[in-house]
């Protein structure tokens, strides 16, 4: 298990796992090397069914095309991974095999290509190894030649070098591959509610709904917040009573702080927080939602406002089932939510705070609904007397994301309008924080404060990230690959 493994969420915690990734997996060879060293060609077959073992174990939903050992091989196994959408196309390069029996494949398939070139033995007895062992040893003999072809084909790719077995590096490359590919397809099938509007002048959180539809395949559902009214003023006594017994249970709930703003939680407080909650459990089972942002401002009072203002306990319990919630109707930061839930780390909605520079760390966190199954301990509830910058007051959610190995995503548009993934990885450290009923964390990056921010401001970035748990860079890197996103990381 790798660091980042450690922190993921935990089966129970509350993330709604995706679909499992379709990965065509074939090993290549040379078909004029099968009459001329006996027995080669049906070791390579068991090395490669051995790999294709491994790649279910992670999680993967295999599509074997077997032995690809010539171009007319090549062409039919292509077909087949296109006929059954395969996500990734994993290339084990088993022995020595020319170009001409991969490129049909990747050509067909449509998918990204890792190839693999993964040997039986880490090494040989080298004084006393004849041409047919070499040949069932040579995994890395025609991969460069591969890399060049599709080069050239304009086919992108990824390579990864290593062994069968015992190669956790290797391994875990091929893992994150495997988890991309199935957050790749999860998103691509994903519905994510947007309600409301975006909080009025926040330009860089406009977002094209065209866009995101072409470049990631979701599905926007455009949503009013009477379609909340109605589903809240449809639940039931039981069902809030229910409601508000989730909440106790989840929750501690504080004493007033010294912020002003804040106050005592109240009953009334706690059963409009409840009702609104059922009814957004009702908004998510009626329209199919993966994920849902949203905003409204409302005036003096009126439903719209109450709503709007009521919503946060509900969507801090969705956001822990796996349905991220994003607020300023904030559809990028979304999309980023998604990912990084789906990948098993969390994705709470998150923004810049504070530069600390006397202790090295940057404060993040946000008002509204946080990720509570990513927390340190358990999550607070504090009543707001008002929300600001925003309509209304009522229950706030408080709470540190868990220490250790963290990492941001935001999600932005490029001036030519292409969708862009930025991350960066840390640490989430342990201190005192705000305690003005939003989330807040300390968080450490490797480089300082101020050179973290400049270096995230130079990618055209969105002023909200999401946040989880362990590092997941390189998942997140290749889901854009998949996705044919623009990526930049922070170092």
């Amino acid at each position: 298990m790798t660091v980042a493994d450690s922190h993921r969420l935990t089966a129970g915690t509350g993330t709604r796992p995706g679909p499992r990734a379709r990965v065509g997996v074939f090993g290549i060879g040379l078909d004029a090397y099968w009459p001329q060293f006996e027995g080669l060609k049906e070791r390579i077959e068991g090395y490669q069914r051995r790999v294709e073992q491994r790649v279910g174990e992670l999680g993967g939903d295999v599509v074997s095309a077997g032995l690809v050992d010539s171009a007319h091989a090549a062409r039919q196994a292509g077909d087949r991974f296109a006929a059954e959408q395969v996500d990734l196309v994993l290339c084990h390069a088993v022995t020595y095999a020319t170009s001409s029996t991969v490129l049909p494949v990747a050509q067909a398939a449509k998918a990204p290509v890792v190839l693999l070139g993964l040997q039986p033995t880490p090494t040989l007895d080298y004084a006393n190894t004849d041409t047919g062992e070499w040949l069932a040893n040579c995994a890395a003999c025609c991969v460069p030649e591969i890399a060049g072809a599709f080069t050239r084909a304009g086919i992108p790719y990824d390579t990864v070098a290593g062994t069968i077995d015992d190669d956790e590096r290797a391994w875990s490359r091929i893992a994150a591959w495997v988890r991309a590919a199935g957050v790749a397809r999860s998103l691509r099938r994903s519905r994510i509610g947007f309600m409301g509007h975006v909080y009025p002048g926040m330009l860089d959180m406009y977002s094209d709904f065209t866009a995101v539809h072409a470049q990631t395949g979701a599905h926007v559902e455009v949503l009013e917040i009477d379609d909340l009214g109605a589903r809240t003023a449809d639940a039931t006594d039981e069902e809030v009573a229910a409601k508000v017994a989730e909440i106790e249970a989840m929750f501690a709930f504080a004493d007033p702080s010294a912020d002003p703003i804040a106050g005592p939680i109240e009953p009334e407080q706690l059963d409009w927080s409840a009702r609104v909650a059922v009814g957004l459990d009702r908004l998510v089972a009626d329209f199919d939602l993966d994920a849902l942002t949203y905003y409204y401002r409302g005036v003096e009072g009126n439903e719209a406002e109450r709503l709007g203002a009521g919503v946060i306990v509900g969507n801090s319990l969705l956001t822990a089932r796996g349905v991220p919630t994003a607020g300023e109707a904030d559809l990028k930061t979304n999309l980023a939510q998604l990912i990084l839930d789906r990948l098993g780390a969390g994705g709470s909605y998150t923004e810049y705070y504070a530069l600390d520079f006397a202790e090295g760390f940057v404060l993040m966190g946000h008002d509204g609904p946080g990720h509570i199954a990513i927390a340190q301990e358990q999550p607070t509830l504090r009543s707001l007397k008002l929300y600001h910058g925003k309509s209304g007051a009522g229950l706030s959610v408080e709470f540190k994301v868990r220490y250790g190995p963290v990492t941001i995503v935001g999600c932005t548009q490029t001036a030519g309008g292409r969708l862009k993934l930025i991350v960066g990885e840390g640490e989430s450290i342990p201190g005192d924080t705000f305690r003005i009923g939003n989330t807040n964390s300390r968080l450490r990056f490797p480089l300082s404060p101020g050179e973290f921010l400049e270096r995230w401001c130079a990618e055209g970035p969105t002023h909200h990230v999401a946040l989880g748990v362990g590092h997941v860079a390189d998942e997140v890197r290749n889901v854009a690959s998949l996705l044919g996103l623009d990526y930049a990381e922070v170092r």
